[in-house]
């Protein structure tokens, strides 16, 4: 058996929609508390509302086109930060409930505290990064398998703005690269109201920008600094690092919260 390089990920046709921003909803109370929201459905807070305007001004006045698709999770978060980019635009906001989160089951509307408490053995799990036995909810690749044929289904359009969560729009993105779950904590989570940019070039996905936020997007909000680069992507960013903190908590499949880390348990897988 050969140990050489691992294999690239399989050349693809190219899709009806070439250009892709992954965009996580804005901060809901849940996610300033630190609570697993899943499928459940709070809406923005004040913060997110202000968000999800911010970052649809930038998007707009940064280059996205009039005619950008905007696609959304049917969960009121998504759909109301997909709104505030729908109405910059005067566009219509297509929903479709295969972008909603991935169900996390019995830790819906817990908070990662009382997961701990309540449930030591699964806390284990997610904080040793193995699957959260007895939790229910969605298998991750079951979540990926929904969100890439949401993705499938778009009539053809330069870019599309594809609204989701954290959880969901990490298997997205995953399964576009080709990655495996061992691969899951290559990227960063995404802090709310915060996006990945992805191009079709050649023959297969690439990642442009990872985890970018408007401007006015402050540190303590999960601030990225863009990349600055139309040509390829920022090696920082691509890695989830910028010169601004991050929001990096975690959700149930992803790595336990790093000590001090801010209280969103729906970052990002």
């Amino acid at each position: 058996m050969s140990l050489g390089a691992p294999a690239a990920p399989p050349a693809l046709a190219p899709p009806r929609v070439t250009r892709l921003l992954v965009w996580r909803h804005g901060r809901t109370e849940w996610n300033a508390s630190g609570r697993f929201q899943g499928q459940l459905d709070p809406p923005l807070d004040a913060t997110g509302r202000r968000q999800a305007t911010d970052a649809a001004d930038d998007l707009v006045t940064t280059g996205l086109p009039a005619d950008a698709l905007v696609v959304s999770s049917d969960l009121v978060r998504a759909r109301e930060t997909a709104q505030a980019l729908g109405d910059r635009l005067g566009a219509e906001v297509r929903v479709d409930e295969r972008l909603r989160e991935h169900g996390l089951g019995s830790w819906e509307g817990r908070t990662r505290d009382e997961v701990a408490r309540d449930l030591p053995e699964q806390y284990a799990d997610w904080m040793a990064g193995r699957p959260v036995r007895g939790r229910g909810g969605e298998d991750p690749a079951e979540v990926a398998r929904r969100a890439q044929a949401a993705l499938a289904d778009l009539p053809a359009a330069p870019v599309a703005v594809v609204v989701t969560h954290g959880g969901t729009g990490g298997r997205l993105i995953e399964a576009l690269l080709g990655l495996g779950p061992e691969h899951r904590r290559v990227f960063g989570p995404l802090a709310n109201c915060h996006w990945t940019e992805l191009a079709f070039q050649g023959t297969r996905w690439r990642v442009l920008r990872h985890n970018v936020g408007a401007p006015s997007a402050g540190p303590g909000e999960g601030a990225a600094r863009r990349s600055g680069a139309d040509t390829g992507p920022d090696v920082a960013e691509a890695a989830g690092v910028s010169d601004a903190p991050l929001d990096r908590g975690a959700t149930p499949d992803d790595a336990a919260p790093a000590a001090g880390a801010p209280t969103d348990a729906d970052a990002g897988l």
